[in-house]
């Protein structure tokens, strides 16, 4: 008996997830399932879109990264997104069950962070996309840009207070740089810190901050008045003067809780100055890496959306064949596939240019132009697919459509992130209007 529901679990599973058609109940009983009748490393490793066999670039500790976070996010995660993404709703319920996999902190070191590789951190976030942006979305912000923050540029004393907590998820960070005049330009921002007796005093607002409406610390950016620099500050969720509102009616990431921060007179208290953010230019050691992740973003989405295309175009007759024997059906299928084989390994080199110090923000802003724009495309393709189903967020597709928009523009947009890279290969700064330089014969 035990032999032929194994056999069965396997012919089912073999494109990921579970069955398309299962209602959700029997979705849920098949995800509990299968993990007990079919050997762990026959049932995580079941994936189409690993083409090139691309696990194989991956040392044993990074494998062993990828088949837990799998094993959580498709047990846990993947039963339960879709309602709270209709819902644009965040499930704090799977707050500790993301925290005990131990990747919340990525690459930071001590202090009750995991001291993953880049590789091993950038497969953790493709395994969570894989099945959930806004997830991904939720761990990038706690960690590769509020506690990689604090690791990369607070005291001592700051990483020993918030770091454990926020390795373990038993608190939640944020970090507002991005004001409602200010996205692209960032290194305008308005917001204000004066310094008085004690500490400072910030003034400002804050746009398009993830996790803001419940963080428990906040990584603030704001504009020294006596030095016209920006510094960077932490912030309690509790301070005085301190609001955070929910962004409503957004048509991707919707369990990602954006908000409008408003600081009204915060005072922070000098030990909670970030010692090593003194000007614009200290950021870019954050966001250096936090791009490598935010490129792994789109990668694992169309991991995702390949493996559900897989396995439907196999499923679904129309015409007395299955989908799959259709050649406009193969055709786009198989570009999907080059795709995320392409995706997969320039996200690869990314991480290798990266551990071998090699890596230039121009490297790391066309991978995450790059590889957006690939997995959009990849993304369009699926949901024709899918026919009708592709506007369904049951089947995961339509989700990741929508969930790709707001990848392609934050962390740079595509446009953004070109001009980085044009400015690194030429040499010439082309960020500002020729209409601003009076040099301009334009």
């Amino acid at each position: 008996m035990i032999t032929r529901i194994k056999r069965a679990l396997i012919s089912i599973s073999h494109h990921w997830m579970f069955p398309l058609h299962f209602p959700r109940q029997l979705q849920r009983l098949f995800s509990l399932l299968a993990p007990m009748v079919l050997n762990d490393a026959v049932w995580l490793k079941i994936t189409a879109s690993d083409y090139y066999q691309f696990d194989d670039l991956l040392t044993s500790e990074e494998q062993a990264i990828r088949m837990k976070v799998r094993e959580c996010m498709e047990k846990d995660v993947a039963p339960v997104m879709a309602r709270y993404w209709e819902k644009a709703e965040f499930p704090f319920h799977l707050i500790p069950k993301i925290g005990a996999l131990g990747i919340a902190g990525g690459t930071i070191k001590g202090y009750g962070c995991p001291g993953m590789s880049i590789t091993g951190s950038a497969i953790a976030t493709a395994e969570v996309a894989r099945v959930d942006a806004s997830c991904s979305t939720f761990i990038l912000v706690h960690s590769s840009l509020a506690m990689l923050t604090i690791a990369l540029c607070g005291s001592e004393a700051q990483k020993q207070k918030y770091l454990p907590s926020l390795a373990k998820l038993k608190s939640v960070a944020c970090w507002a740089l991005t004001e409602p005049d200010y996205g692209s330009d960032a290194s305008a921002l308005k917001t204000t810190a004066t310094k008085v007796e004690g500490g400072w005093i910030l003034e400002g607002q804050k746009r398009w901050i993830g996790n803001s409406t419940f963080a428990d610390v906040l990584v603030i950016f704001a504009r020294n008045t006596t030095t016209n620099q920006i510094n960077g500050y932490i912030v309690k969720k509790d301070a005085p003067g301190l609001r955070a509102t929910k962004i409503e009616n957004k048509i991707g990431l919707r369990i990602v809780q954006n908000g409008d921060i408003l600081l009204n007179r915060v005072f922070v208290p000098c030990e909670d100055r970030l010692p090593g953010v003194n000007s614009f230019q200290d950021t870019n050691k954050v966001l250096a890496v936090s791009r490598v992740m935010v490129a792994w973003q789109p990668i694992g989405i169309s991991m995702g959306v390949y493996d559900v295309c897989h396995r439907y175009l196999k499923e679904r007759k129309q015409f007395g064949a299955p989908l799959a024997a259709f050649q406009l059906n193969q055709q786009k299928l198989v570009q999907m596939l080059g795709n995320v084989q392409a995706m997969l390994l320039v996200g690869w080199r990314l991480c290798k240019l990266y551990e071998n110090g090699k890596m230039t923000p121009g490297h790391a802003s066309l991978g995450k132009s790059w590889i957006t724009s690939k997995a959009r495309v990849t993304a369009a393709l699926g949901r024709e697919l899918l026919g009708g189903n592709g506007i369904l967020v049951d089947f995961l597709v339509a989700k990741a459509f929508c969930d790709l928009e707001p990848i392609y523009t934050y962390e740079g947009t595509y446009d953004i992130n070109t001009l980085v890279t044009g400015r690194e290969i030429t040499g010439i700064a082309s960020f500002k209007s020729p209409m601003l330089n009076r040099q301009s014969r334009l």
